[in-house]
C-alpha cells in the first residue's frame, strides 16, 4: 500500500463529561455501549479505531444507523475532535493546528457532500458550485471558468443559471458533488450521498461518482448503510457496529469471509456473480487428475459471471492461469459452489475465501494469519 493519505491510529470518541473513565472502563472492563451510558453518562461513538487510505483509493464505510459512520468520518476534517487517539490527513496531525491552518485544509483539500446538499436556493447552479473559491477570495472570472468545469464532469452543462427548485433530486445532488471538487481537493468525504434518491437514479451516481473519482485520483471516504452500494463503489469496505471496525476488506474479501454473524447477515442475498473471482474458489493444478491440454482457460481475475459463460452447455474444467502460467482449475461443481456460497462457497482451503480468514487487520490486505497457510497452495508459500 502507497503511503497514506488519511491516517487514524487508535481513535476514540466518547460523548459526556466522563468521557475518560467511561474510557478506562471500556478498556480495563471490557463494558459495553449500553453499560457505559448507563454508568458514566456517556455515548461511545467511535472506539478504539485505526485505519489507513492510500491516494486514490475509494474507502467505503458501512453499517446501520447508530454505528458510528457518520461520527468517525466528521473526525477527518475536525468537525469533530476525538476524545482519544490522533489523526493525520496529508501527513498532518489536524490536531495540531491552528483555526487558520484548518480552515484551509478544508478549504483547498477536502470537499465534502452530505445527504442533504444544502443548496442556496437563491443562488444560480453556477453561484453554488463557485462559493468554495469565492470564499478563497478568487477572482469571479476564475471561479465561473472552474464552475463551468466541473458541471461539465458532472453531465450539468447547460444548467449553469438554473436556480437549484429547477432541478430534480439526483441534479441537485450532482450540484453538490461539482461543489465538492471545485476547489480540486485531494479527499472527498461523502457521507451517504444518494441514500434519498429513487434506486434508478442511485445505481447512476454511483457509476458516474465511481468514474469521476477514479478518473481524477480523488482519495475517497464514502459513508453508506447499503452494502451493495459500498460493493459497487469501493475497493475497500469497513463494517462498523458500536463504533467498532469488525472487519475491513476489499467487496471480494468481505464476501467471502465474513468476520462474524453481524457482517454474513448483511452479505447475505449478495449476488457474487460480478464479485468473485476465479483466484477465489480454484483449486491448486497439482490436483488436476485429468489433461489440461485443450481446456478452456481464463485469468485469475475473471468473475462468476464469465466463468458460467465458458462453461455453459459443456463439461469441461476451465484452467485458472496467473502471469500466463497454469496455476489452477475450476470444476463445473466448484463454481456451482463458489456462487451458492455461504459455507459451501470454499476456495482452495475451504475457507471460503482467497486465503482464509483475512481482512481485519485494518488493511484489509493478506492472505489471513499464517497458520492458516497450507503446504501445497499456488499462491502461499509453504511454512518453513
Amino acid at each position: 500500500m502507497s503511503e497514506p493519505i488519511v491516517k487514524l491510529s487508535n481513535v476514540w470518541k466518547v460523548f459526556g463529561a466522563k468521557a475518560r473513565e467511561a474510557m478506562q472502563a471500556i478498556r480495563g472492563e471490557g463494558i459495553g455501549k449500553a453499560e457505559a451510558l448507563r454508568r458514566f453518562g456517556c455515548v461511545v461513538g467511535v472506539r478504539d479505531v485505526s485505519l489507513e487510505v492510500p491516494r486514490g483509493e475509494i474507502f467505503c464505510i458501512m453499517g446501520l444507523s447508530g454505528s458510528g459512520k457518520s461520527t468517525l468520518i466528521r473526525h477527518v476534517n475536525r468537525l469533530i475532535s476525538p476524545t482519544s487517539g490522533t489523526i493525520e490527513i496529508l501527513g498532518r496531525d489536524i490536531a495540531a493546528l491552528n483555526e487558520r491552518e484548518l480552515r484551509g485544509l478544508r478549504a483547498g483539500h477536502i470537499g465534502m457532500v452530505f445527504q442533504h446538499m444544502a443548496l442556496m436556493p437563491h443562488r444560480s447552479v453556477r453561484d453554488n458550485v463557485a462559493y468554495p473559491l469565492e470564499i478563497q477570495n478568487v477572482s469571479k472570472s476564475r471561479r465561473w471558468a472552474v464552475s463551468d468545469h466541473v458541471l461539465g464532469l458532472v453531465d450539468l452543462k447547460g444548467y449553469e443559471d438554473r436556480l437549484p427548485r429547477e432541478l430534480s433530486g439526483g441534479m441537485q445532488q450532482r450540484v453538490g458533488i461539482a461543489r465538492a471538487l471545485a476547489s480540486d481537493p485531494e479527499i472527498l468525504l461523502m457521507d451517504e450521498p444518494f441514500s434519498a434518491l429513487d434506486p434508478l437514479i442511485r445505481l447512476q451516481l454511483q457509476d458516474q461518482f465511481k468514474a469521476l473519482a477514479v478518473s481524477l485520483k480523488k482519495t475517497t471516504l464514502f459513508i453508506t448503510h447499503d452494502l451493495d452500494e459500498a460493493i459497487r463503489i469501493g475497493d475497500r469496505i469497513a463494517i462498523m457496529k458500536d463504533g467498532v471496525l469488525v472487519q475491513v476488506g476489499t467487496p471480494e474479501d468481505i464476501v467471502m469471509n465474513p468476520a462474524d454473524d453481524y457482517v454474513r447477515a448483511f452479505i447475505k442475498g449478495i449476488s457474487r456473480l460480478k464479485l468473485v473471482k476465479a483466484h477465489s474458489i480454484m483449486q491448486p493444478l497439482s490436483r488436476f487428475g485429468g489433461v489440461a491440454d485443450g481446456l478452456p482457460r481464463a485469468d485469475g481475475g475473471v468473475d462468476l459471471d464469465r466463468l458460467i459463460d465458458l462453461q455453459v452447455g459443456s463439461d469441461q474444467t476451465v484452467i485458472v492461469t496467473e502471469g500466463g502460467r497454469d496455476v489452477g482449475f475450476v470444476s463445473k461443481s466448484q463454481l456451482l459452489r463458489g456462487i451458492q456460497g455461504g459455507e459451501h462457497g470454499g476456495g482452495e482451503h475451504g475457507q471460503g475465501g482467497e486465503h482464509g480468514q483475512g481482512g481485519r487487520d485494518g488493511q484489509g490486505r493478506g492472505h489471513g494469519t499464517p497458520d492458516r497457510r497450507r503446504p501445497g497452495c499456488v499462491r502461499c508459500p509453504d511454512r518453513g
